[in-house]
């Protein structure tokens, strides 16, 4: 994903969190993000749709007696106290179910195979490359002839809509690292990156490829056994009902786990249970480590990004992230530790994984039904406290901001919680001075808010006066729904104004900061700015102040 004088962006939320983010924006840039509904940000809807509902038309068949080894004796257990609180939950036992739900359909899914080998993706990157620098001489030279005054503008050679085309296509096609990218950037206020770029992203997010059925069964047959649709499913639809950068999701039905107690009941009595079955695109996790570099490479070819975003941080970063969302034993780990975590809360769920039919490039976990959040607009409040708990009270994250990763059950009023693949831990060293941060930051204590920007690692202490009132004014601004003045009175997002004066900071600080900000700030503010613009989004009136009280109080 290129831009003008920006980097090569890949993401197109999973990610999100969900899960983009200020790539060297310290904590100003990052939260930027936060008050403003940005044109990017609406991709994040189509990224990382993990377990949501989509099509389906398998034929039933009876599924074989044999039992599949559990996940747990299968993969990696290892042992700590802190794994050891979050041990997978009792089997699921039948219900007498009232109906299945409906398979979800998604009429817009293209089937694409994905390039699996690290040759193929190093020619498919290759190819890109020649494509883009051909296609900007053919630019340049139709721009030396023609009268045309647009056309002989300052705009991006590189990127001409001939280009733009090139890479949409090739990007779509590759997943993986290029989309995480691309969803990490697509974060950022749209004023920050060039609109040809900002198509791109758009374009490449809303691409809706998946894995033809040939590269389907092959991942499947090496995962679950050559006779997995016999023996493990009573159905399965072979179309998924979504297709993200890291994997795609299957809707199926299968016969309830039974603990060992009622395994002698007979289970034909029992109706199926529908579940929904996330399989990993081939060759995505084996080549991460090429393929940040074949982005890299692109990215400094084109000069998209400006100096103050830090490419070389976000891409690490990326790297990163994109490592832990292919591990999805890490992943079904976390699930059950989240479900866990949120027991206790009103309304909020997160679903069941089926451990005998999830291994290291499958998760299978029940099929839960709901419309994505962004349209509900009575629960802005939910979403913010949620987040808030997540970080200050858990230490531990889903932080992917794809909004179709929430989905929300009418029926029973419970916001449900989709893909963990970046779930990840904050250390108390790092949240507690970021509590801090933010409380100084609400009530516009500028010594406070210096020390702890400097604790953290936003600032080094060295900047000059011009970028330490920059990074002040902003995150005032960005603070300012906290207030504690404001306690008791609802904050209007559909009817805040903070954007325009935050924006008015960012250049000032591209060009004077120092340092790129804090790891953790990059999947902490993705997931912060999601429930920021989801609020925004709905227009919902939150009494922020209150909310964030029973925080400040901490410390």
């Amino acid at each position: 994903m290129l831009r003008n004088r920006r980097t090569f962006s890949s993401g197109v939320q999973s990610l999100t969190q969900n899960k983009g983010l200020a790539d060297g924006v310290s904590l100003l840039l990052s939260l930027a993000t936060v008050v403003k509904r940005s044109p990017c940000v609406d991709v994040l809807t189509r990224i990382g749709h993990s377990i949501a509902p989509n099509p389906l038309n398998s034929t039933p068949e009876e599924a074989a007696s044999k039992e599949p080894t559990p996940m747990s004796e299968r993969i990696n257990t290892e042992s700590s106290s802190q794994n050891a609180q979050y041990q997978p939950t009792t089997p699921i036992v039948a219900k007498p179910a009232v109906t299945l739900p409906p398979p979800p359909h998604n009429a817009n899914l293209t089937p694409s195979s994905v390039p699996s080998s690290r040759m193929s993706r190093l020619f498919q990157y290759s190819s890109l490359a020649v494509g883009v620098s051909l296609g900007a001489v053919s630019e340049s030279l139709k721009r030396s002839v023609s009268f045309d005054a647009e056309s002989n503008s300052s705009s991006s050679l590189v990127l001409s809509p001939s280009n733009i085309e090139r890479i949409v296509a090739r990007l779509s096609r590759m997943r993986g690292a290029a989309l995480k990218l691309g969803q990490m950037l697509s974060i950022q206020d749209s004023n920050m990156l060039p609109k040809e770029f900002e198509h791109i992203l758009m374009r490449v997010q809303n691409a809706a490829n998946y894995m033809p059925d040939g590269q389907l069964m092959k991942v499947m047959n090496a995962e679950l056994g050559p006779e997995w649709q016999q023996d493990r499913f009573i159905t399965f639809d072979t179309t998924p009902f979504a297709a993200a950068s890291i994997g795609q999701v299957h809707y199926a039905t299968i016969r309830p786990p039974t603990s060992s107690a009622a395994q002698s009941s007979n289970q034909s009595d029992q109706p199926p249970l529908a579940v929904a079955v996330k399989i990993q695109y081939p060759g995505v996790a084996t080549s991460i480590e090429s393929d940040i570099s074949y982005l890299r490479s692109l990215t400094l070819m084109t000069s998209i990004l400006p100096r103050g975003m830090y490419l070389d941080n976000t891409l690490r970063v990326a790297k990163m992230e994109l490592s832990w969302e292919c591990d999805y034993i890490r992943e079904a780990e976390s699930m059950r530790r989240m479900r866990t975590l949120v027991a206790g809360m009103r309304g909020v769920n997160v679903p069941q994984v089926i451990d005998s039919l999830s291994t290291e490039k499958v998760i299978t976990s029940e099929f839960v039904q709901g419309v994505p959040i962004g349209s509900i607009d009575d629960i802005g409040a939910r979403m913010l406290k949620l987040c808030l708990e997540q970080l200050f009270t858990f230490r531990f994250m889903q932080t992917d901001p794809n909004w179709s990763n929430f989905l929300y059950n009418k029926e029973s009023d419970t916001i449900q919680l989709l893909d963990f693949g970046a779930a990840r831990e904050f250390p108390e060293t790092f949240t507690k001075p970021y509590l801090k941060l933010l409380k100084a930051a609400s009530t516009r204590d500028r010594a406070g808010s210096i020390k702890y920007s400097e604790e953290l690692g936003f600032l080094t202490g060295l900047e000059s006066e011009t970028m330490i009132n920059a990074h002040l004014n902003s995150l005032f601004l960005l603070a300012s729904p906290f207030d504690p003045a404001r306690k008791g009175t609802p904050f209007n997002f559909s009817n805040q104004n903070i954007t325009s004066s935050v924006r008015a900071d960012i250049p000032v600080m591209l060009r004077e900061r120092l340092t790129p900000p804090p790891d953790e700030s990059y999947s902490l503010h993705r997931s912060l700015s999601g429930s920021f613009l989801l609020c925004s989004r709905i227009g919902a009136r939150v009494d922020c102040a209150s909310l964030f009280a029973e925080y400040a109080a901490r410390v």
